[in-house]
């Protein structure tokens, strides 16, 4: 990236601080309420020396990727079944979208009864936050694939599976993408949830620990933290897109 790219980020990073300190000094709130820019920084050192920040980030990440990477394929392999397959869709999708806009925490108290307490609670909250949205932008972006290239695949005599992987879900992924996008932001925000319900480790665990013993420096900490990741996640999620469309040229590969 290059630092002409860099500069308006920082600058807006600037402003935030800034403007953070402005409402602590406005409002006059004790540190121990709301820490100030400078308290929260020694706190991120601190962390960092401490050296247990990266246990708990490296946690946060495996479960973040094992879950949402799992929903991504599952998602994706059914979505592009089911987006040729209309009838059946056509069942299917009153029950998605129903269930679609229930929130994964809602679910929390029988995913733990069920899984217990550990990485499971947190992996299967993030599979439910990820999935829908990967699932419904795949039926969506097959349903609108140019009836030319299936004509194509036709004449080539491809069969289902070649067709959905060399005609379909290339001419598809576009759309697809932004589900996946939807999907990173959802998921990772969940993450944190499910930490802080079913789970003894990980940035939203440690979030609830610190609130417990009040450390809020720690806690806005982790929130840096785990903004900072979202955006780098949400980077990640953009440039793997331009790799696909810079490999496929935006065409069908027949």
């Amino acid at each position: 990236m290059k630092l002409k790219h860099l500069a308006p980020a920082f600058i807006g990073f600037i402003l935030l601080i800034i403007f953070w300190q402005l409402i602590v000094v406005i409002g006059n709130y004790e540190a121990a309420l709301f820490p100030p820019p400078l308290q929260v920084g020694e706190a991120i050192i601190e962390l960092f020396a401490e050296g247990t920040i990266w246990s708990h980030i490296q946690i946060s990440l495996f479960r973040f990727f094992v879950g949402y990477l799992v929903a991504v394929v599952i998602a994706i392999i059914l979505g592009l079944i089911l987006g040729r397959m209309t009838k059946i869709w056509s069942i299917i999708d009153p029950i998605a979208q129903v269930l679609r806009p229930v929130s994964p925490i809602a679910w929390s108290p029988f995913i733990v009864l069920w899984f217990g307490i550990g990485d499971m609670p947190a992996i299967v909250i993030i599979f439910i936050a990820a999935f829908f949205p990967v699932l419904l932008s795949t039926v969506a972006a097959v349903n609108k694939v140019d009836k030319v290239y299936l004509r194509v695949g036709a004449n080539f005599e491809l069969s289902r599976s070649q067709l959905l992987t060399r005609i379909v879900f290339p001419a598809s992924f576009p759309i697809i993408a932004n589900g996946l996008r939807m999907a990173i932001g959802s998921a990772w925000i969940f993450l944190v949830a499910g930490e802080m319900v079913g789970a003894q480790s990980g940035l939203g665990y440690l979030i609830i620990d610190s609130r417990n013993s009040l450390s809020l420096d720690v806690v806005l900490a982790c929130i840096i933290f785990i903004g900072i990741l979202g955006f780098i996640l949400d980077k990640a999620i953009r440039m793997f897109e331009n790799w696909v469309s810079r490999v496929w040229g935006g065409n069908v590969s027949v």
